[in-house]
């Protein structure tokens, strides 16, 4: 098994270098160095963290258009909008060069990709939460279940972090319900105020660990734009020790 894993990796590996590599020889030369953001407000937060630094892209700013990818052919740079868990996929496919997503997300979509950056920003934490009375039920690894959107996120915290055996339910809406009308025991979520739980008679019982944005590269890409990949991460890094430093 663990020899299988290592050859589909070699060969995905090869291929992806041998696909750029192909492209540059047919003279698409890779001059285009594209970003895929998750929707929403990381998005709107990485393109302005993005202008700062001089890689803007006007098209975005146009709410009326229609288009799906963005260009800046001054700077040879691309960008599109994608559902938050796809944006691993499209970078460790070779889509996109560069992704900017939630911790909680690559995570959970466990991608062949580098985790390269912390933005900074889109705090939040991954917790366990429940009533008070589950308390006891964590406390002494009792058979519990847990309902959550991280279904992977949340086994890996059970089964390989606390060494409880658990049923984890896979849940796409409000998982807050869960414990209310007794699907399940407890739920792993994302916290930001805690305001949601508090209303619904619901507490943080554990936390898993703290999330924010981060910027991830395509393997390959690493290596084929090493130079204008690592000035953009070390550019990013500058403007957050200047803010970090104005606070």
């Amino acid at each position: 098994m663990h020899f299988m894993d290592g050859f589909l990796c070699r060969n995905w590996y090869c291929y992806c270098l041998l696909r750029n590599w192909n492209r540059k020889e047919m003279g698409e030369d890779m001059r285009y160095l594209t970003f895929a953001l998750g929707k929403g407000r990381l998005a709107k937060k990485a393109l302005q963290m993005f202008e700062q630094i001089g890689i803007g892209c006007e098209e975005m700013k146009d709410k009326d258009s229609r288009k799906l990818v963005f260009v800046n052919e001054e700077l040879k740079l691309r960008f599109f909008l994608a559902k938050g868990p796809d944006v691993p996929t499209y970078v460790e496919y070779g889509a996109a060069d560069i992704g900017v997503v939630g911790k909680d997300t690559i995570m959970e979509e466990n991608r062949r990709v580098y985790e390269v950056l912390d933005l900074g920003f889109g705090k939040c934490r991954m917790c366990v939460c429940g009533p008070e009375s589950a308390g006891e039920l964590l406390k002494h690894h009792e058979m519990i279940r847990v309902a959550s959107k991280y279904p992977n996120i949340a086994k890996e915290y059970f089964y390989n972090k606390k060494h409880q055996t658990v049923d984890i339910i896979k849940l796409n809406g409000s998982v807050e319900l869960g414990p209310m009308v007794e699907l399940s025991d407890v739920i792993v979520d994302i916290v930001e105020t805690g305001s949601t739980l508090k209303e619904n008679g619901l507490a943080v019982l554990e936390e898993i660990c703290p999330l924010s944005a981060r910027m991830i590269v395509n393997q390959v890409s690493m290596q084929m734009q090493t130079e204008r990949i690592r000035k953009l991460i070390n550019d990013l890094k500058q403007l957050s020790s200047c803010k970090t430093g104005g606070e």
